[in-house]
């Protein structure tokens, strides 16, 4: 969810060259449409052959869906970061890192969580539910519940729809200027807070409603990380 440019017009090496390929079509797909946006418009902002573009990343889709993974996708570097502190510490520096880096790719970010251009396609759905998948199981590690087996479908379930507060609320910030930054932590933290605290320990101890069966469809679609 994160990708820096690298400087053009030197000899890099492949991964590196990956990267700053990948970096320049992040910026221009955050920018333009995707129907305004060509392979060859990619290859000239990163100064490469088109070749190349088409060589590290297939037809425009394939680098397309690329941009839209990793700007929706937590990576586990981020996990990595997170103080090794109490709870309220690692929810912070979690909604901080978050809101960080959605607001030093906007446009970008903005454009791969409404998929601009690209509406009712299948691949992007794809892409965009793996990324909710990811970030379920990334969440219950930062938050310390990666262990808790038993309940593990009702946690996903609520961290994946906390998952869609946190879009709705930073799109709020950055597209309607309806919040500020501020607001919008305090929101996220508390939320967060509000769920790990109060509510995943009555599901544990069965306090709450009865688990329900998962919908066939549900079952099928996807199957769980780790």
């Amino acid at each position: 969810m994160s990708v820096e440019t690298a400087p053009r017009r030197r000899r890099l090496e492949p991964d590196a060259r990956r990267g700053q390929i990948l970096a320049c079509a992040v910026r221009l797909f955050g920018e333009r449409s995707y129907a305004d946006v060509s392979t060859t418009d990619v290859a000239r902002e990163a100064g490469v052959a088109r070749g190349l573009v088409n060589h590290y990343f297939g037809a425009k889709k394939d680098l397309y869906l690329e941009v839209v993974r990793v700007m929706v996708t937590i990576p586990e570097v981020a996990l990595e970061r997170l103080p090794k502190g109490d709870l309220r510490s690692r929810v912070d520096a979690s909604v901080s890192w978050f809101l960080d880096v959605v607001s030093r790719h906007s446009t970008s970010w903005l454009a791969a969580v409404t998929a601009r251009g690209m509406g009712g396609d299948t691949d992007v759905e794809r892409v965009l539910a793996e990324a909710e998948e990811v970030a379920a199981d990334r969440m219950l590690v930062a938050v310390g519940l990666a262990g808790e087996a038993e309940h593990r479908e009702e946690l996903r379930g609520m961290v994946r729809a906390y998952g869609g507060l946190a879009t709705s609320t930073a799109r709020e910030w950055l597209q309607r200027g309806a919040l500020t930054r501020a607001q919008v932590h305090l929101l996220l933290t508390t939320t967060l807070l509000t769920i790990v605290e109060q509510v995943i320990p009555q599901v544990i101890a069965g306090d709450g409603p009865t688990r329900p069966a998962r919908p066939a469809a549900a079952r099928t679609a996807l199957p769980p990380e780790g």
